[in-house]
């Protein structure tokens, strides 16, 4: 038997050093950002109770809470705004006297009505004026109380 060559040695040929590195970067993924996540505290609400829009994970240093009525970021469907550096809320043209925006972007309903079911867009701007949207929704329902006695009341007509 001949002894091995110096030259003999199997070593990586370029291309599959390459593709060892492209199969470990598909493989391997850097940890995200967590998203913001609006919770709907409680997600069905009877007529005339309270409802909060939670916003979790929300990223550092924001600017701006801005709170939307329907999908879009639309001035006209502006419900409140906050800016953070002031801790000033204003109203928007869909504000109802019955929102309330807190300093951690999250949006309380009070005495709702049926026709406050929906979607609801926050849209933050963050310090470095970046934007970020996330929505969250909610239903209204008629307390069962109420359907009941209406139900009953028609019975009793027709029998």
């Amino acid at each position: 038997m001949e002894p091995r060559s110096a030259t003999s040695h199997r070593a990586l040929v370029p291309w599959q050093g390459l593709l060892l590195a492209a199969s470990l970067l598909t493989s391997w993924t850097p940890p995200t950002a967590a998203q913001v996540t609006i919770e709907s505290v409680p997600f069905y609400a009877a007529e005339g109770g309270d409802v909060l829009l939670l916003a979790k994970n929300l990223p550092e240093n924001n600017r701006v809470y801005k709170w939307f009525k329907g999908d879009r970021s639309e001035s006209t469907k502006e419900i409140a705004s906050y800016v953070v550096e002031t801790s000033t809320a204003t109203h928007g043209p869909a504000y109802s006297n019955r929102e309330t925006i807190y300093h951690n972007g999250s949006l309380l309903f009070k005495n709702l009505t049926l026709q406050d079911s929906g979607v609801y867009t926050l849209h933050i701007i963050k310090e470095d004026y970046l934007s970020v949207e996330a929505f969250g929704q909610f239903r209204v329902l008629r307390p069962v109380s109420s359907m009941i006695s209406k139900s009953t009341g028609n019975l009793s007509r027709t029998l």
